[in-house]
């Protein structure tokens, strides 16, 4: 059984920053993409950010220069920290992995950013 265990979201004012945590334990394959997605009420879930094992790291536009994506291999754990954040961030964030034994998500945790 394989657990991702996000934390960090909360409340914060705009221009602010949040740093997400995502721990992935259980029974793991070597993780080849790591990545954070986001869902508004409403909304379909969208791709913010994605790492693969090598390093390689993917944003969509509106995060650019403002979110970072990193990993630890070593604790299976992967991290989005966020600058700069602008009202239009609030939304839940998911932790999804993809490994040879197949794709998980985290439960979310709500990121909320007051104007």
């Amino acid at each position: 059984q394989v657990q991702l265990v996000e934390s960090g979201g909360g409340l914060v004012q705009a221009g602010g920053s949040l740093r997400l945590s995502c721990a992935v334990s259980g029974t793991v394959s070597p993780i080849s993409r790591m990545g954070w997605y986001r869902q508004a009420p409403g909304d379909q879930r969208e791709l913010v950010a994605i790492i693969t094992a090598g390093g390689s790291t993917n944003y969509r536009d509106s995060v650019k220069g403002r979110f970072t994506i990193s990993r630890d291999n070593a604790k299976n754990t992967v991290y989005l920290q966020m600058n700069s954040l602008k009202p239009e961030d609030t939304s839940a964030y998911y932790c999804n992995v993809l490994t040879r034994l197949g794709n998980y998500w985290g439960q979310g945790t709500q990121v909320t950013v007051s104007s």
